[in-house]
């Protein structure tokens, strides 16, 4: 397989469980030479700070690029604003801007009701100081009325200056190359970098694909369930299925692969060894 810049997700944890599994995973995730890692926004109150405190740690203890997430949910202007300044001295030069989901227990949205609206925010207060990553989804986004409106949604983050791309997750390769198509026929150039989901925890992965409207193909349902509890051949079974993914997705020209790992390593590991990528 020809050599692809890779990139890790993260979540802040919280617990002292949380941060030992994820001080657990990274050495080995490192160990795969990311391009960069990025670690999800805990939007409202004190939760803000746990973002900020991993990227820190991230870059500080482990030397990880670590690029912040920033949600328009629950964050006014003036914390976007401090938030700004913060990642800038952390030395940060990526940031991935997104709506977000509105937080349990929140009756109203932050200053901000879009992406796009937060992605104009970040150049009219930072310029070009970040490189902006922006989310899509081949599959359209579920609270979306049509495949054009939410391709109008993408175009408009475009418009307001992102610089990147990164996809919900998918198992279907061509909803991929189609998303693409459609987005270079409505003048969208920037790089549109697929999200990878490892499969570890298929229960798990079904209500995250109910929320996010992400599609298991029947097929792989029907294999996976198959499988019942054996936990080793679902393992071995989803990494061969999430590499064969990966390499169509290269082979088609996908510019880079962001694993959404979870917090964990084996998964993530066991299919970028079968792209020999460690």
């Amino acid at each position: 397989m020809t050599s692809v810049p890779i990139s890790f997700e993260f979540f802040p944890p919280k617990t002292d469980e949380q941060k030992a599994t994820l001080e657990a995973a990274l050495p080995k995730l490192k160990s795969l030479q990311p391009d960069y890692v990025s670690c999800t926004f805990g939007a409202g109150g004190s939760t803000l700070s746990y973002t900020p405190e991993t990227i820190r740690h991230l870059r500080e203890e482990h030397g990880l690029d670590a690029a912040p997430h920033l949600s328009c949910m629950g964050g006014t202007r003036d914390e976007i604003r401090s938030l700004l300044v913060r990642y800038k001295t952390m030395g940060c030069k990526r940031i991935v801007a997104l709506r977000g989901d509105l937080p349990s227990g929140m009756a109203s949205h932050g200053d901000f009701r879009y992406a796009s609206d937060l992605v104009e925010f970040i150049r009219k207060e930072s310029g070009g100081s970040f490189h902006i990553e922006v989310a899509c989804y081949p599959e359209v986004h579920p609270q979306a009325d049509d495949a054009h409106a939410d391709l109008a949604h993408f175009k408009a983050k475009v418009d307001a200056g992102a610089n990147g791309a990164i996809t919900q997750y998918f198992y279907n390769a061509d909803a991929y190359f189609r998303f693409v198509d459609s987005a270079r026929r409505a003048g969208i150039t920037l790089p549109i970098v697929p999200g990878i989901m490892p499969i570890a925890n298929f229960s798990q992965l079904r209500r995250f694909s109910d929320m996010c409207g992400a599609e298991i193909p029947r097929w792989l349902t029907k294999r996976l369930v198959a499988l019942g509890d054996d936990a080793e051949s679902i393992r071995s079974f989803a990494a061969d299925v999430v590499a064969d993914l990966c390499n169509r997705l290269v082979a088609g020209g996908a510019p880079g692969l962001h694993f959404y790992t979870l917090n964990r390593s084996k998964p993530t590991l066991a299919i970028c060894e079968r792209l020999a990528l460690s």
